[in-house]
């Protein structure tokens, strides 16, 4: 069965409508990284921050609204086409509102009690999919995944079980991630946070900036579209924090996304790379790709533009691989050109390439060794 990721929904730090979004990807803009405050050894830090109002209790809330509303006739379309309970929801996150909750638990305990706007949802994964749930009237299965960074990658094979094992007719699909002063002092706390914009596959990389955003797909069956060709994953489990230096989980899930798409790796136009500017994934991560696609493949990490959404990121990822094939640009690489004498040779996308792009490929590792690789295209 063919699956297509019929319509999107995305905001994130390049913008907050497709057009926005795609005029800044394709000029490289980074101007949506800028410096926020938080409590990060008293440093400003970069942040791909997402410019819409807070206006709901949780901010991912906000960012899910703002996705919705860019696809909402595609939803009201579904519902007078479906049974509700046919419809369902699966997303990927890690911190939902784990942000507002710290302010909350904070004041706990200085006063000794919670404060009366405290709710239970701050901290439960499910809270976005219950936000969707009740914004669309969706009725069918709905959950979250999450597996750190590589959640709202591994929530595309999900989707498409339900499609294929016949228990929806619909999915909405995606990842949200909004800010967590709790995440940005845990990555510094590990060195893997960067003070400076993120330099991801340089001799001078230093580590990851965090940004927020929301992704949402509506995946239906059908062949006209761009579909949902291939999703493969892995758990090597190496450490709690590193990936495997040698490459062999990222290698084995990027091979299990060509193995299920039915590809050779010369079939792959595009791989929009995990990216992270971290020493550490930025060694394993071009090893692995130039083990399995060699040095020509076109690459590029897009972090340096969105930041890292985290539990968001590997649906950033798809959706801007989805806007790429459907307007046919190449989001390019941006880090200072000193390349990494620690990293495998990779082609890198440079500023104003043009290259015909059908098929892409995403990488998503997470902590623990979690990893996902999806592949869409036409």
């Amino acid at each position: 069965m063919t699956v297509i990721l019929q319509d999107l929904g995305f905001v994130c730090a390049l913008g907050i409508t497709h057009d926005e979004i795609v005029k800044n990807a394709c000029n490289g803009d980074a101007s949506g990284m800028f410096r926020v405050k938080p409590n990060v050894a008293g440093i400003s830090v970069p942040f791909g921050a997402v410019n819409i109002e807070t206006t709901h209790d949780l901010r991912c809330y906000d960012l899910l609204n703002s996705a919705l509303v860019q696809i909402e006739q595609s939803v009201s379309k579904l519902k007078s086409c479906y049974p509700l309970n046919r419809l369902g929801i699966v997303i990927g996150a890690s911190n939902t509102g784990i942000h507002e909750a710290q302010h909350h638990l904070n004041h706990a305990l200085e006063s000794g009690e919670l404060p009366q706007e405290f709710s239970l949802a701050e901290i439960e994964l499910y809270s976005p999919t219950a936000f969707l749930r009740n914004k669309t009237g969706f009725a069918g299965p709905a959950y979250t995944v999450s597996t750190a960074c590589s959640s709202s990658a591994k929530v595309f094979q999900d989707a498409k079980d339900l499609i294929e094992q016949d228990i929806c007719d619909a999915v909405l699909v995606g990842g949200v991630d909004a800010r967590c002063d709790f995440a940005l002092n845990g990555f510094n706390a590990l060195s893997a946070l960067s003070y400076k914009h993120t330099n991801p596959m340089s001799q001078n990389r230093d580590g990851i900036n965090l940004g927020e955003a929301a992704a949402l797909f509506i995946m239906t069956r059908g062949t006209d579209g761009i579909k949902l060709l291939g999703v493969g994953e892995s758990s090597d489990a190496y450490h709690l924090t590193s990936p495997d230096p040698t490459g062999a989980g990222a290698i084995s899930s990027m091979k299990s996304a060509l193995n299920n798409a039915g590809f050779a790796p010369d079939k792959i136009d595009f791989i929009n790379m995990h990216g992270t500017g971290t020493v550490a994934n930025d060694a394993m991560e071009s090893l692995a790709i130039n083990s399995v696609f060699g040095e020509k493949t076109l690459c590029a990490s897009t972090k340096p533009l969105t930041g890292h959404t985290l539990g968001a990121a590997g649906a950033v990822s798809l959706a801007l691989s989805w806007l790429m094939i459907k307007h046919q640009f190449i989001v390019p690489h941006i880090f200072d050109g000193e390349y990494g004498t620690d990293c495998a040779r990779l082609n890198l996308a440079t500023p104003h390439c043009h290259h015909i792009v059908n098929t892409i490929l995403c990488n998503a590792f997470a902590f623990g060794g979690s990893n996902a690789s999806v592949i869409i295209g036409r």
